[in-house]
């Protein structure tokens, strides 16, 4: 029986590894996801019930799990050397010359593409991965071995039995264009959800796929970094015994056991030759599914490498050819100005379409008053856009050299005063970068989107209310505010478009099902400013009921974990609107809760009653969240930031170290999980 299993988990294996070279390395699937998904699922089962026969380089180890304290230091073998960067034609030519004068001829150069993401090098023994280690400082780097078993283009296992003993190769890691934008974009529907405004989102958002890449690689969890679906190519392989004296044939004999080489590395004998690939690809690269920022050029030959040798920095065979950011200038037409759920006013470029990066482009973001006026940029302008990190279009600068007599004479851009929405008078608070319109009572945009905020799936779940049924429901003057949806009549939603009778009704159950979600979302629905999911949860917790937070002040607030001055004077303001205290009890009368339960008031002691604690570091019995309910179940308080009213940290390893000397310098006893678990015990 034990070796029919062991013989199924092999032969699963076996298909697994071959269906995902199929996926990943040839780009040609040879089962659906699905078919995939069951046999990984039929040896994962396997080899829980059966860990006898668990192998490190089973395809079940790519899903992750594994959770790295702290990646250790490794010394290369090979020192991972940078290349020097030129940036045009005659600089290409230069190297060609230098290499010329050294004395050699009949080389070969090889040109590939030089992808934007994180360098990696990767050791095999016997066919199998056993250490993936960074870049680093080109000396030394971090051992990322168990968050690289993840990607699926690298082989855990190679293919066949005709390379080295021990070899190293390296390669690329990247994230693909498409996965940085779902990420983003599933990023930004969360944070608009959570109040954020055009400009906080921004500025939370992943800026470019290779910082993306690079924070994704140091994710402690394998599971988190499985989740985003990062790539590699491989383009240099290092050791002894290797089966050609040349890069390019031992990159395609690297292709045979399995790694994903690129097909658009090309071999030249002449300058020209690279220099046609060079051209090629500054206009080919924007069609590419990765983002690359130029080509490495390098002598094929590892005799004439040799040859060659080495700077202090770099080697003399190779150079990077960097490819100019793209940018184009068009005609800034006109500027319009969006409200968004919170009332934070996003100013937009409305531009002339132009081709950018391979893209049209029509709009670009001028994120506040400050932007505008640090460009000086004017409608009617011929501006200079560009795409940061080749993803985000971005106004960059006004070319002076084009405005004309109309625009000079009509001066700097005036920044609106008004809401384009309701009219009313715009606020900026000190310290704030965006203006804001306070009418949130009666602003359409701000009263449909607190409306759609309210309805979403994390918030009150009510599913049958999209955002075209509340624009439906505004604009008919059913609804004026949350509060009228409790008091929605059947009769007078059939009198909409498109509202059938079943329509109706599953609307209305699905407003009465919203009295039974708990405070907690309830409170993060309200689509009160900068509260989003876990803020709303702390909150509830700490205060267990409406009225309490309502009669909060702001140094109440600040005892909250992860509440600063800028929330506190938000939620103050909240509860000091009249018209939102009348919504509030309109709420309470139509069965809202606003209250925490019998069940999430019940303590399982009070062991800790009025000690508050601070939970920081990694923990290796506990996670951080059963620590911090654990607290809560014995009647403590957890806060996020430590002062002299702090009862006791809870540290794990990788403690920040400023925390630490705070808690030295004030006092407060620094203690371990087992202590915690002898105190509640």
């Amino acid at each position: 029986m034990s070796e029919a299993i062991k013989h199924k988990i092999a032969e699963l294996s076996k298909q697994l590894e071959e269906h995902n070279y199929n996926y990943y390395v040839l780009s040609n699937p040879s089962i659906s996801d699905f078919e995939f998904d069951k046999l990984l699922e039929e040896l994962i089962r396997l080899e829980k019930e059966h860990p006898e026969y668990l192998r490190s380089d089973s395809p079940s180890q790519r899903v992750g799990g594994q959770v790295t304290r702290e990646f250790k230091s490794v010394k290369h073998k090979y020192p991972m050397l940078s290349l020097s960067n030129t940036y045009n034609e005659e600089d290409v030519r230069d190297f060609d010359e230098r290499i010329r004068k050294a004395g050699l001829s009949g080389y070969e150069y090889i040109c590939e593409l030089k992808y934007d993401g994180v360098s990696i090098s990767l050791t095999y023994v016997k066919g199998e991965l056993v250490q993936a280690v960074t870049r680093g400082d080109g000396e030394k780097g971090d051992d990322i071995t168990a968050n690289v078993k993840t990607i699926k283009s690298i082989p855990i296992k190679l293919r066949g039995t005709s390379f080295p003993d021990e070899f190293e190769i390296r390669g690329e890691i990247f994230m693909p264009k498409k996965e940085f934008l779902r990420i983003n974009e599933e990023m930004r529907k969360q944070l608009i959800e959570e109040g954020y405004d055009e400009e906080e989102i921004y500025e939370k958002q992943l800026k470019n796929p290779r910082n993306a890449t690079s924070g994704t690689l140091k994710q402690q969890d394998s599971k988190a970094v499985a989740e985003r679906k990062l790539d590699c190519y491989l383009y240099s392989l290092l050791g002894e015994n290797l089966p050609y004296n040349s890069h390019y044939e031992n990159l395609m004999a690297a292709k045979g056991w399995g790694f994903r080489v690129s097909d658009d590395m090309e071999k030249h004998s002449t300058v020209e030759g690279v220099l046609k690939y060079l051209e090629k690809w500054d206009k080919k690269r924007h069609d590419l599914y990765v983002e690359t920022d130029g080509v490495v050029i390098k002598i094929n030959s590892y005799e004439h490498q040799k040859f060659l040798g080495f700077t202090a920095k770099s080697p003399r065979w190779a150079i990077a050819y960097k490819f100019k950011a793209q940018q184009v200038s068009t005609v800034l037409e006109k500027i319009t100005y969006q409200v968004g759920r919170t009332g934070s006013i996003t100013p937009v470029a409305n531009l002339k379409p132009v081709l950018l990066a391979g893209t049209t482009v029509k709009r670009a973001s001028l994120h506040n008053a400050d932007i505008i006026e640090k460009l000086d940029v004017r409608e009617g302008d011929t501006v200079f856009v560009e795409k940061g990190g080749e993803i985000i279009p971005k106004i960059i600068a006004v070319d002076l050299s084009k405005r004309d007599m109309f625009v000079e004479s009509a001066g700097p851009t005036k920044y609106i005063t008004h809401c384009p929405e309701c009219n009313a008078e715009l606020v900026r608070s000190e310290g704030e970068a965006n203006h804001y319109c306070p009418n949130e009572m009666n602003c359409p945009p701000q009263v449909k989107g607190k409306m759609e905020h309210y309805v979403s799936r994390r918030a009150m779940n009510i599913d049958s209310l999209g955002g075209e049924t509340i624009a439906q429901l505004f604009d008919s003057g059913l609804i004026k505010n949350i509060a009228d949806l409790y008091e929605l009549k059947k009769e007078d939603l059939l009198k909409l478009d498109r509202m059938a009778e079943k329509s109706a009704t599953n609307l209305l159950a699905g407003i009465e099902a919203s009295k039974q979600i708990p405070f907690e979302r309830v409170l993060f629905a309200l689509g009160i400013r900068h509260i989003g999911e876990t803020t709303a949860k702390k909150l509830a917790h700490y205060f267990k009921n409406i009225d309490a937070l309502s009669k909060a002040n702001v140094e109440q607030l600040l005892e909250v974990g992860d509440i600063g001055e800028r929330i506190a004077n938000t939620i103050v303001a909240f509860f000091n609107d009249e018209g939102n205290i009348e919504i509030l009890n309109k709420l309470k009368q139509q069965g809202v809760q606003f209250e925490l339960t019998e069940e999430q008031l019940t303590a399982t002691s009070d062991k800790l009653k009025d000690k508050t604690f601070v939970v920081s570091g990694v923990f290796n019995k506990f996670s951080r969240d059963d620590l911090k309910k654990a607290i809560e179940q014995n009647g403590g308080k957890n806060v996020g930031s430590i002062s002299g009213k702090t009862s006791y940290v809870i540290a794990g390893e990788n403690m920040g170290p400023e925390k630490l000397k705070k808690a030295e310098k004030l006092g407060i006893p620094v203690i371990s999980e087992d202590d915690f678990v002898q105190m509640v015990q």
